[in-house]
């Protein structure tokens, strides 16, 4: 994969680089990220957190996620867009909204977690790896 990875929020004001391989790409199907997103899914890259620089102010909302522990969530203040993740039960970790990526063909899911929480009207793909919750290390 050409690094850096390159994105940007829908009015540009958030922009970033990933200078580091995806650790993992995958689909999140858990009501949180139905809600964030307002779609059925978040597709994501899960990344070291010291290989992403930004640009931009970025909007921080923390909610609990199923470990008990805080989960951050970064938008755009401007126009919304979800752009980042942290959750504090993975150190070091961030994921990145695969919708945000300047060039999305570099998106390739391995995986789908939190089937269990998926939409009904929502097409699993029977070809990726599935998790009902999150997979275990």
């Amino acid at each position: 994969m050409k690094l850096p990875i390159t994105g940007h929020c829908l009015c540009g004001q958030v922009n970033y680089e990933i200078n580091a391989e995806p650790m993992a790409m995958g689909l999140c199907h858990c009501r949180s990220c139905q809600k964030e997103t307002g779609s059925s899914y978040l597709p994501w890259l899960a990344v070291s957190d010291d290989a992403v620089t930004s640009q931009g102010e970025i909007k921080w909302y923390s909610a609990t996620g199923d470990s008990g522990q805080p989960v951050q969530r970064g938008f755009c203040p401007n126009c919304g867009s979800t752009v980042f993740g942290k959750p504090e039960a993975i150190e070091g970790l961030r994921s990145v909204a695969a919708s945000s990526l300047d060039d999305t063909s570099l998106f390739q899911p391995q995986m789908q977690i939190w089937t269990k929480d998926a939409a009904p009207w929502t097409h699993l793909n029977p070809d990726l790896v599935t998790f009902e919750k999150n997979p275990e290390n």
